[in-house]
């Protein structure tokens, strides 16, 4: 079995050896420029994580990895578009660098060649693994429609939102996970479970993301703390203050919702103190922790010994407790 860090390694080196053509320049110098801004490389590491997990060999997954990961960083650059986002992993973002049509352009066809990638694996589980990267890239299209869609809404409930995160960032989780299941012959059944197992792991990770958001420590959070807040962000967080807020506490929440202009150091302090008066932190935490709990159960139930089982284990720990 692999380490996590040797398998990111892997793939880190594998994205460095990937060249693509000198022209149309405009068109494949983003690609190179988004890839190259590095990244943990989560994602594809979990398809070579779930191969090595059932005894398969993970060179036969590190294209459909590569694929996972090209998928991804094209929906960041389409994102950063639609957020009108300046700036990613501390970088310019490709629309900002070059301009919208070159992001769109480049990012249709990192999508291309993703699924040209994804289609190197055997010809035996060729349908059932385009199968799983069918319903998770139409997944994440509607978990970012839905995500869009609650910036017009008043307001949005706690099942609403999390059916948002399962789509927009759970569901790649888990399908990277069955993808490399599928790859290292896994049984239908324990792939099945290895994606229930990431599909709850990721819904967990997005949560603590919202909770790092407003409490995290600013050195290692690699964002800006307080942004969530600062937007008017409809986070796990902001949500369930919302619905527990009463007299006082209500109207002060709502104030600082509603200004349009204010000093945003003393926003975040005054929603903070909001949060911490209704304990939202230790909500969210125990929440967080009910689905890293589901996904334990489901990763139990998978029919491998228990010491290969290790690695997977300690990742889903680290991105649980991790602080950035």
């Amino acid at each position: 079995m692999h380490s996590i860090q040797e398998l990111q390694q892997i793939i880190d080196q594998a994205v460095k050896d990937t060249t693509y053509p000198s022209e149309p320049k405009e068109l494949y110098e983003p690609i190179s420029y988004l890839m190259a801004l590095g990244g943990k490389r989560l994602r594809p590491a979990m398809v070579l994580m779930a191969t090595d997990l059932f005894g398969g060999d993970i060179q036969e997954a590190l294209a459909p990895a590569l694929a996972v990961e090209l998928f991804h960083n094209f929906t960041l650059m389409h994102d950063d578009i639609m957020d009108k986002a300046p700036l990613r992993r501390g970088q310019p973002t490709v629309h900002a660098k070059w301009n919208e049509a070159v992001a769109i352009l480049s990012g249709d066809v990192m999508f291309v060649k993703a699924y040209k990638m994804m289609i190197q694996v055997k010809p035996d589980i060729l349908s059932p693994v385009l199968e799983v990267f069918n319903q998770t890239a139409v997944g994440v299209c509607e978990g970012q429609q839905i995500d869009m869609n609650f910036e017009r809404r008043a307001e949005v409930s706690i099942p609403e939102y999390v059916e948002m995160i399962r789509l927009k960032t759970a569901v790649l989780v888990g399908g990277a996970l069955k993808i490399g299941a599928l790859i290292g012959n896994a049984s239908e059944k324990d792939a099945q479970l290895l994606y229930e197992f990431g599909e709850n792991l990721g819904i967990a990770f997005q949560l603590q993301d919202d909770i790092l958001d407003v409490y995290g420590d600013p050195e290692k959070f690699g964002k800006q703390v307080g942004g969530d807040i600062i937007s008017n962000k409809k986070t796990f967080l902001l949500i369930k203050a919302l619905e527990l807020a009463e007299g006082e506490t209500a109207k002060s929440l709502n104030h600082w919702l509603n200004l349009t202009q204010f000093d945003a150091e003393a926003k975040v302090k005054a929603v903070r103190t909001i949060y911490d008066v209704l304990g939202i932190r230790e909500l969210s935490e125990s929440i967080m922790l009910a689905y890293a709990d589901k996904a334990t159960s489901s990763f139990n139930g998978i029919n491998i010994p228990e010491n290969n089982k290790t690695t997977l284990l300690s990742f889903a720990n680290l991105l649980i407790k991790r602080e950035n």
